[in-house]
């Protein structure tokens, strides 16, 4: 843990830095990458642990976004993403409460979809209460400022992350993943663990909606609680590492930079390459990028050296006539 917390301690130091010395792009790139970072950390947290499969980032994130911009007019800065947070963990906890006795295919369908019923409510408030969609931002905090918010988030994660993990909680959603039946017969609420590991994942989530919020001037409902959002969030989570602490930071900073490079321009090949390093990680690395050792690429390349002998053999005619060769022999005998 002392390790973890050393390594995260160095991570914050220069992340700090850049503000005062990057620019302003380096600074966007970087609210990119810490943003991911707190929502795959968080949702590695309880997901990666229980294994079970959550699709309701993107609801969290944008009940966080929709609050500031309600109340970032009448209340502070630190109180509206506190209570962005604070509301978004209340629908996690209601959400839970109503799926999560479902697990695998079920549990995904159903966060998905009440992640789209979410967004249709909020849209059809909006037009029947305001008679328009969207909300202007007026109220917008300097940048630093909102730079210092969202890495003191992602900060916040990864440490919870480290402790929650060494924790009875931790424990109990270790012993869920592994097998929830045995860990009822042990003693163990699940049912209070899957609701506050959900509800945690939440208030992360809605904090840096919260905060993110304001790096628009305009906002809807389409903008906010984009599906695209959730799907980045798990697939970063998957290739990184579900199951590990740092494996979704790891990815995270990986595709926000291939975002900011390739998205714009090549989005084909921005969506081409999460797909192909899903398939390469679950074939090849389970374990995400944080279970990639010189053990592995040693053999990987034993592997690939192997294939190629193979290869060789069979395109050189040898493995054809010593086929031929071991069938006569069985026909003379």
């Amino acid at each position: 843990m002392h390790r973890d917390l050393l390594v995260l301690f160095g991570l914050t130091g220069w992340a700090l830095s850049i503000p005062y010395y990057g620019s302003d792009f380096a600074v966007s790139m970087a609210l990119s990458c810490l943003m991911y970072i707190a929502l795959a950390t968080s949702w590695s947290l309880f997901c990666g642990t229980t294994n079970y499969l959550s699709l309701a980032t993107a609801a969290f994130f944008g009940i966080g976004a929709y609050s500031s911009a309600l109340l970032l007019e009448h209340v502070p800065w630190p109180q509206a993403i506190a209570l962005g947070a604070a509301i978004a963990t209340a629908v996690a906890i209601a959400m839970g409460a109503l799926v999560l006795h479902l697990r695998g295919t079920y549990f995904a369908v159903l966060t998905f979809g009440m992640t789209e019923l979410i967004r249709h409510a909020i849209t059809t408030w909006e037009k029947q209460v305001t008679g328009t969609v969207g909300r202007v931002l007026t109220v917008v905090p300097e940048r630093d400022t909102v730079y210092l918010t969202v890495l003191l988030i992602a900060v916040l994660a990864v440490a919870a992350s480290i402790l929650i993990r060494r924790t009875r909680l931790g424990l109990a959603m270790r012993g869920i993943g592994s097998d929830e039946q045995r860990a009822q017969t042990l003693g163990v609420d699940t049912r209070r663990v899957k609701i506050t590991g959900f509800a945690l994942t939440a208030a992360f989530a809605g904090a840096i909606g919260s905060a993110m919020s304001v790096r628009w001037t305009y906002i809807d409902p389409t903008t906010v609680f984009n599906p695209f959002i959730g799907f980045q969030t798990v697939l970063i989570a998957l290739i990184g590492g579900a199951g590990t602490l740092w494996g979704p930071l790891i990815a995270a900073i990986v595709f926000s930079l291939l975002a900011e490079t390739l998205r714009l321009q090549l989005p084909q090949v921005y969506m081409m390459t999460l797909g192909l390093l899903l398939i390469l990680s679950v074939l090849y690395l389970p374990g995400g990028l944080a279970s990639l050792r010189w053990q592995t690429l040693r053999a990987w390349r034993t592997d690939i050296e192997a294939w190629w002998k193979d290869k060789r053999y069979e395109w050189s005619g040898n493995k054809a006539r010593d086929e031929r060769r071991a069938k006569e022999r069985r026909v003379e005998f």
